[in-house]
């Protein structure tokens, strides 16, 4: 993997955690699917590993998506795409809209193993926790659903063919946001019954 792609790790990792993509929606993003200036991604295909190749397929639902990200993920990719654009200039390489976000220096296709690989090598020189680089999108589902995001929008976020999936996967997080309904619903009674007694 290339000095290029090691510093533009960062890009990957703040989609997986801040948009909660798949690592081979990640590789197979390209700039055309990136609207910086209404903030979203058309997630439309997913790169796989076949042999010493990469192919690029319909996403794991079947059905293409649009994700929305906010101001720290519009600076980051806009501060991304110019030092990409800069460094295929030097190599005599026109930036165009069917470029990978994600790339190689020359804008040659990353594998999915070697995303893994250098996530695993970056981790290990850390002394953060080993988790996997799925992980992230983990992360991101669980922050979603604590922070009191509807299921059904999480889900359609993550890319789920059904928002059973959602609950299946993150029904942990559910009995907080249950506790918190709760809660909810027993200060809105209070308060009419206090705006009734006035």
């Amino acid at each position: 993997m290339t000095n290029c792609v090691r510093k533009g790790f960062f890009i990957p990792a703040l989609l997986a955690a801040l948009c909660g993509l798949r690592r081979g929606e990640i590789l197979a993003l390209r700039w055309r699917d990136v609207d910086l200036e209404n903030g979203s991604l058309s997630i439309r295909e997913s790169a796989e590993e076949v042999g010493k190749d990469v192919r690029y397929k319909e996403t794991k639902s079947g059905k293409a998506r649009t994700v929305a990200f906010g101001s720290t993920v519009r600076e980051e990719l806009k501060s991304h795409k110019i030092a990409q654009a800069e460094e295929q200039l030097k190599l005599g390489m026109r930036p165009e809209a069917n470029s990978f976000v994600v790339a190689q220096i020359d804008g040659k296709p990353l594998k999915p193993t070697s995303l893994t690989h250098e996530w695993v090598r970056l981790v290990a020189k850390t002394s953060l926790p080993r988790i996997r680089f799925h992980d992230l999108r983990h992360s991101h589902a669980t922050q979603l659903l604590a922070a009191g995001v509807h299921p059904k929008i999480a889900s359609e976020r993550l890319g789920h063919s059904t928002i059973g999936i959602t609950l299946d996967l993150y029904s942990h997080v559910m009995p907080g946001m249950q506790a918190n309904a709760v809660e909810q619903v027993d200060a809105a009674i209070k308060a009419a019954k206090k705006s009734l007694a006035e």
